[in-house]
């Protein structure tokens, strides 16, 4: 029987990271999360690095070799934008994987392991992000959708809106509506008021390194 396929998983925000964690234990004679890192490299010897884009730079702005800190592992971004350019960009970049949330847990594990075999994988059959099973996200139990989350995540690190539609790959008048619509959900009618709220609400990225769970 081969040895599971170490992964560490990383993402600013601890609820994220946290989540996905909890939905891979099943799985944990096949994958063992190794690390879980908030804000930082990956320092541990794993074999598979998953990098959820929540709220995180993207693309061809995504530091592959900080993420991986000389690490021989394997980069796979783990997202709810799966627009090609952005999946073309990535892999660019140096990821060995771009792997698109809404799909389930076990089919995520197959992915992974597909990556740790040499595999490239890419995006297919993308379902919405609000039916996927990883459904772990700020602002979730006050009604936000992934998107909306996302975005008010990114007015929590001062981004305008201009830069948001550059990190997040959306249209401007896109993440106008998701604005609108966020503020709607949370009971605000300023960018000011969101970003007090956001930060009173877990939006502020989580800098701190956890070991996981079957370190």
């Amino acid at each position: 029987m081969s040895s599971p396929v170490r992964v560490a998983i990383v993402n600013d925000y601890e609820i994220v990271v946290a989540g996905i964690a909890a939905v891979l234990e099943p799985f944990s004679d096949r994958i063992s999360v190794v690390e879980l890192d908030s804000g930082m490299p990956v320092v541990g010897d794993v074999d598979v690095v998953l990098y959820d884009s929540f709220g995180q730079v993207q693309g061809g702005d995504v530091d592959v070799a900080r993420l991986m800190a000389g690490g021989s592992g394997r980069l796979v971004i783990f997202s709810w934008n799966t627009e090609p350019e952005l999946v073309e960009a990535s892999l660019a970049a140096g990821a060995s994987g771009y792997i698109p949330k809404g799909i389930p847990a076990k089919e995520l594990v197959d992915l992974i392991e597909a990556v740790h075999r040499g595999e490239r994988v890419l995006p297919t059959n993308v379902a919405t992000p609000e039916d996927d099973e990883f459904g772990r996200w700020p602002g979730r139990e006050h009604g936000l959708s992934p998107r909306e989350a996302e975005v008010l995540a990114l007015i929590c690190q001062g981004l305008s809106n201009q830069e948001i539609t550059e990190r997040a790959f959306l249209g401007l008048n896109t993440v106008k509506t998701y604005i609108r619509s966020l503020y709607r959900k949370i009971g605000v009618d300023s960018r000011t008021r969101a970003l007090l709220w956001g930060i009173d609400h877990g939006f502020r990225p989580d800098h701190v390194r956890r070991p996981g769970p079957h370190a």
